[in-house]
């Protein structure tokens, strides 16, 4: 009776397991097999380089929202990963029980607040404060990636402070039976020995970031030109596709969907070099 039940589930995991494979196939495949043909219609090199995005024109330059999404992605990490990896050393090695019991439950509300309240709230409290300090319309890079950071702290600090208590205590006891200070062994041998656990959750950031739309699209100016300074105003990549699918036919819907298909490669080529690098250091 045992080793039926040990086979069903058997069974049952490798279903689960073909079911999620199989979205992800028909995802792709959908994306592809309708924005590549589009690429090609436009022309690689317009397209991916193009500086205009005017489609009652013909134009679909997508260059200016691959840069826009690359500056708010790396403003978002420059905010977000160092207070999000403090934050998780400070609750796995230096924060008292009493305050943990506040602190966790918080930062988990954070990760489960919609993101068109995140948009909201930096609209009516950081848009102003811009505003007041730069002299401009306060929608730009700056205030995308301050939002950006703040929407990604969640995921750094929940993956960080798993991975650095998924350390064997040995290494930091050793650390510190060798002379090491607390934050020395902290900072050399333990976070060291959860890199591995702290990339994947950067990476995770990466992934919210690069794909967050709505809150985005409150705060960042939705223009779509070459920006030229970290106040400019932009359009990334998922904004481009959200405002203009509703209404867009022909060539230009397939153009958006074939921004799905840059922003989809854009995903993957940063996990394979996340990747690339885990691995080199491990070796």
């Amino acid at each position: 009776m045992s080793n039926v039940k040990e086979v069903l589930m058997k069974i049952l995991f490798l279903l689960c397991a073909c079911i999620s494979i199989l979205a992800v196939a028909v995802i792709c495949i959908f994306i592809f097999a309708n924005g590549v043909p589009a690429i090609g219609k436009i022309g690689f090199t317009d397209f991916i380089f193009g500086t205009h995005w005017r489609p009652n024109s013909g134009e679909f330059g997508i260059f200016p929202m691959i840069v826009a999404s690359i500056y708010v992605t790396a403003g978002a990490i420059v905010i977000g990963v160092p207070i999000g990896i403090l934050t998780a050393v400070f609750l796995a090695c230096y924060c008292p029980k009493k305050i943990y019991k506040v602190i966790k439950p918080l930062i988990n509300l954070l990760a489960s607040i919609p993101s068109v309240v995140y948009g909201f709230f930096c609209l009516v409290v950081v848009v102003p404060i811009i505003q007041e300090l730069t002299h401009t319309s306060g929608k730009g890079i700056l205030t995308a990636s301050i939002l950006l950071g703040i929407m990604i702290l969640p995921t750094i600090i929940n993956t960080t402070e798993s991975s650095i208590r998924a350390v064997p205590n040995m290494y930091f006891e050793g650390s510190l039976a060798l002379g090491a200070t607390k934050e020395r062994s902290i900072f050399k041998t333990v976070i060291p020995a959860a890199k591995s656990g702290i990339m994947s959750g950067i990476i995770l950031s990466i992934g919210r970031a690069i794909g967050e739309t709505m809150a985005v699209v409150m705060v960042a100016g939705n223009q779509a030109i070459m920006p030229n300074s970290i106040t400019s105003g932009v359009r990334t990549l998922t904004s481009n596709i959200v405002m203009e699918m509703a209404y867009a036919t022909g060539l230009h819907r397939e153009a958006l969907i074939a921004t799905a298909v840059v922003l989809f490669v854009f995903i993957l080529i940063i996990n394979i070099c996340f990747s690339i690098v885990i691995r080199k250091k491990d070796k």
